[in-house]
């Protein structure tokens, strides 16, 4: 791994604990063991680092959704398969890291908006077409409204207001994701629910 992409992995480790607000320059340099000037000979500021760290985990987490509809067999294993990924890539994650976004770094929270309103947006749409075809959503489910819905879902955990004494990310997450499945699934997709949820436990 080249130290540009150490750097961003270290850092990112930092702002998902911290966020990215009370992290500094200094910090990282001290995590790394390495000067500051280094951190600058890669990055042109904190603001850039925290953007390229985003873009760098953004992107990362988008290939795996890929990869998981890929190795899927269905419609519900794949969103199963998401989950699972998920739970490793958002454990610990403190939801203040999006409210840091939004508030100190524009162009990194543009990267965060755009995957969502696109390649997140794309992946739930073609999702729900694909269980309707495969038989295991319901054939009258309004598409349209039902991706905006779980997009909307999917954000939820990033609000730490919404679910006060519960910070923990993935917890959230598949509790909505149940949900979600139960109230688009036909009776042969609410099987497979109970197959894949019984077979999580096992692991």
């Amino acid at each position: 791994m080249e130290t540009q992409e150490r750097i961003m992995d270290t850092a990112f480790s930092l702002f998902r604990q911290y966020g990215t607000r009370s992290i500094t320059m200094d910090d990282i340099a001290e995590r790394m063991g390495i000067s500051k000037k280094t951190l600058y000979a890669h990055f042109m500021d904190k603001d850039d680092l925290v953007f390229q760290a985003i873009t760098r985990f953004i992107n990362i987490v988008g290939q795996e959704c890929l990869t998981d509809r890929e190795k899927s067999t269905d419609a519900i294993q794949e969103l199963f398969l998401v989950m699972e990924m998920l739970d490793r890539r958002l454990r610990n994650m403190n939801p203040v890291i999006l409210l840091d976004l939004q508030k100190f770094h524009a162009r990194a929270y543009q990267v965060f908006l755009d995957y969502q309103n696109n390649s997140l947006t794309s992946m739930i749409r073609e999702n729900l077409e694909r269980g309707i075809q495969e038989g295991l959503y319901r054939p009258d489910l309004d598409i349209r409204i039902l991706t905006q819905y779980r997009v909307y879902g999917c954000m939820l955990s990033f609000q730490p207001e919404t679910f006060p004494g519960n910070s923990d990310m993935t917890r959230v997450q598949k509790v909505l994701l149940e949900n979600y499945l139960y109230g688009v699934a036909s009776a042969k997709g609410f099987k497979l629910i109970e197959k894949y949820k019984q077979l999580s436990l096992n692991i």
